[in-house]
C-alpha cells in the first residue's frame, strides 16, 4: 500500500533569495549519507519566506493552524540511489509563528523549528492576480524585527533547462540530521513551479544573531538570483530512516 501524505497543504508566494556559500560552512550541518549538490561547481544557501494554506496533518484540519507564514534558511544536498540521485534540501533553521507547528515538525523529523513572532504583507496589482508585485516576510527576534522582501518584474514562467532557478526549485526530498545520528529522508511532492525575476530584493537581518556567525559573509552580500515562485498544493510525506548511529 502507498504510503499516505502526513501533511498536505498549498505552498504559495515563495520569495527565494539564493546565495553563493562557501561549501566548508555547511559541511558540520550535512545529514549523514548525503552530500552538498552544487550547480555549476557553485553551492548555495537560499533564505525563503512563504506561506502555508489549507495546512491538513494527516487529513486533520487544526483551527487557527491552517494558515500561517514560514521563513527558512536552507541548502541543497543529494543522496545517492540505485541509478541515481535523489536531490534535496536541508535545513539550518525554520521559523514559523505557530508553536503547535513546531512541536510537529521537531517530533516526527527533527527539523530545527523555532516560533517567533510574525508578519507579512502581499501586495498585487489586481484582485483577480494570482502574482504579487511585492512580498514581504517579517519576524521578530529577541527586541528586533528582520525581515526579506521583494518586488516582482515580468510574468511568472517555468525556469529554463540549466538555469540557477530550475536548480533550486528542482529539489522534491528533504534530508535531516537527527539527534540520534541517522539521517531522516522524506518526499515534498508538488508539480513544477513558474517563477518571476525580482526587480528588487532585500534581506535585512541581524544573521549572526539569527543564523550564526559563519553566515554572516554569505548573506551580508548581494543575492546570486532572487525569484518569486507562484507554488502549488503540495504534499510532505513521512520520513523514513538512511542511517543509523
Amino acid at each position: 500500500m502507498a504510503a499516505k501524505p502526513f501533511l498536505t497543504t498549498e505552498w504559495s508566494h515563495l520569495a527565494m533569495l539564493n546565495y553563493e556559500v562557501d561549501p566548508s560552512i555547511l559541511q558540520p550541518f550535512l545529514p549523514r549519507a548525503t552530500e552538498l549538490d552544487e550547480f555549476n561547481g557553485r553551492y548555495f544557501v537560499s533564505m525563503v519566506g512563504f506561506l502555508y494554506r489549507n495546512t491538513r496533518v494527516l487529513g486533520i484540519s487544526v483551527p487557527g493552524h491552517r494558515s500561517f507564514a514560514e521563513v527558512n534558511l536552507r541548502y541543497y544536498v543529494r543522496y545517492r540511489v540505485e541509478g541515481g540521485w535523489r536531490r534535496g534540501v536541508a535545513f539550518i533553521k525554520e521559523i514559523v509563528p505557530r508553536r503547535a507547528v513546531a512541536l510537529i515538525a521537531r517530533k516526527f523529523y527533527d527539523e530545527n523549528f523555532v516560533t517567533h513572532p510574525m508578519r507579512y504583507s502581499i501586495e498585487t496589482p489586481a484582485a483577480d492576480s494570482s502574482l504579487p508585485t511585492r512580498v514581504e516576510y517579517a519576524w521578530q527576534h529577541g527586541q528586533n524585527w528582520h525581515r526579506l522582501e521583494m518586488t516582482t518584474t515580468g510574468d511568472a514562467e517555468l525556469p529554463a533547462v540549466g538555469s540557477e532557478a530550475e536548480f533550486i526549485t528542482e529539489h522534491y526530498w528533504g534530508y535531516t540530521a537527527r539527534r540520534d545520528g541517522s539521517t531522516s529522508e522524506y518526499r515534498v511532492e508538488h508539480p513544477q513551479w513558474r517563477v518571476a525575476s525580482a526587480k528588487n530584493a532585500h534581506f535585512c537581518c541581524d544573521v549572526g544573531t539569527v543564523y550564526g556567525t559563519e553566515f554572516v559573509e554569505s548573506l551580508c552580500t548581494k543575492p546570486s538570483s532572487a525569484f518569486l515562485a507562484e507554488g502549488s498544493p503540495v504534499a510532505v510525506y513521512p520520513g523514513t530512516r538512511l542511517c543509523h548511529s
